[in-house]
């Protein structure tokens, strides 16, 4: 496979990759079920469960298990024919869907702040 192309599946398993990553651990649909896991992460007298819940609160840490699930899907292998493309798919894949996330963690927050400004003002015009 020629490296653009590469390049063009990395790009969008990453995309889908930080898609699932960030609906499990920020959107509202799965809130009772990451208060679950954090509460359990905390909590919980097993270090493998401990660590097990915290995966689901972390969207870089869940990000990586998506990732293998999606090669071993895909079977993406990146820049190398064999395991070792396997193994940096595994690392650039998650990597470049937590550039993606920031990204859109970094919009989200402009976008509520171009808001709150624009309330504000719209609030002091009616005074």
């Amino acid at each position: 496979m020629q490296i653009i192309d590469q390049i063009f599946l990395l790009l969008g398993l990453s995309i889908v990759v930080a898609s699932v990553s960030w609906t499990v651990t920020q959107e509202e649909i799965f809130r009772e079920f990451r208060e679950f896991a954090a509460d359990r992460s905390r909590s919980s007298d097993s270090l493998f469960q401990r660590k097990f819940f915290y995966v689901f609160t972390c969207e870089y840490c869940f990000s990586h298990w998506v990732t293998l699930l999606f090669l071993l899907i895909t079977g993406f292998q990146f820049l190398i024919d064999d395991i070792r493309g396997l193994l940096l798919s595994f690392f650039a894949v998650p990597w470049v869907a937590n550039q993606w996330m920031s990204l859109y963690r970094r919009l989200r927050v402009e976008i509520k702040h171009e808001n709150a400004l624009a309330e504000n003002a719209k609030s002091e015009a009616g005074e």
